[in-house]
């Protein structure tokens, strides 16, 4: 194990300590776990509310009944519509998109731009699903807060979801550091 090169220059005032750690360099590093961490914070907090339906009490003050809703199939479905769009929209090559490559294939471009709505269109499906699972199955029917966090939580898992594609897909579109673009 090796400690870090440092210079211990008295001349050379360094606001920074460590300078080789800044966000400009890093910013292709920085998006990416970003937005793996929002991509982990969307499942979790969905597992945390179907793991808690499933082991649901009653309300208290109500002993011998059963809890009044748990998370169903219905509640899935938005969070897999906005998974399978996640998948979609960052599976796709992001030079196809823009045609800078220059593909054999002329419509190449025009694929690609249509299986990008396609993965949109998924995650924003996902998302109007969680809220009308929201409002239709858990607002309407006044359940207390503690069963309404189911809903709250599908609702969030899309709309992480949607954060973590727009973060990966801007992080993944920055130049890096040892990116060249050669040109003949």
């Amino acid at each position: 194990m090796s400690l870090p090169r440092s210079n211990y220059d008295p001349r050379r005032v360094c606001l920074n300590p460590f300078p080789e750690l800044t966000l400009g360099k890093h910013k292709r590093t920085v998006g990416v776990y970003l937005a793996g961490g929002l991509f982990a914070l969307a499942n979790w907090v969905f597992l945390d509310a179907a793991i808690l339906s499933k082991h649901a009490h009653s309300p208290w003050g109500s002993p011998d009944e059963p809890p009044p809703v748990h998370v169903s199939f219905v509640d899935w479905v938005p969070g897999i519509c906005s998974l399978l769009g996640y998948l979609v929209i960052n599976m796709i090559d992001k030079d196809r998109i823009r045609g800078d490559q220059g593909f054999g294939d002329s419509r190449a471009v025009w694929r690609a731009r249509l299986f990008l709505f396609i993965g949109f269109a998924l995650m924003a499906g996902g998302l109007a699903g969680s809220v009308t699972v929201l409002i239709l199955k858990y607002i309407i029917n006044n359940y207390p807060q503690e069963f309404t966090y189911y809903g709250y939580a599908n609702v969030s898992q899309s709309i992480f979801l949607m954060f973590s594609a727009v973060i990966l897909w801007i992080a993944q579109n920055t130049s890096s550091e040892y990116e060249y673009n050669l040109t003949l």
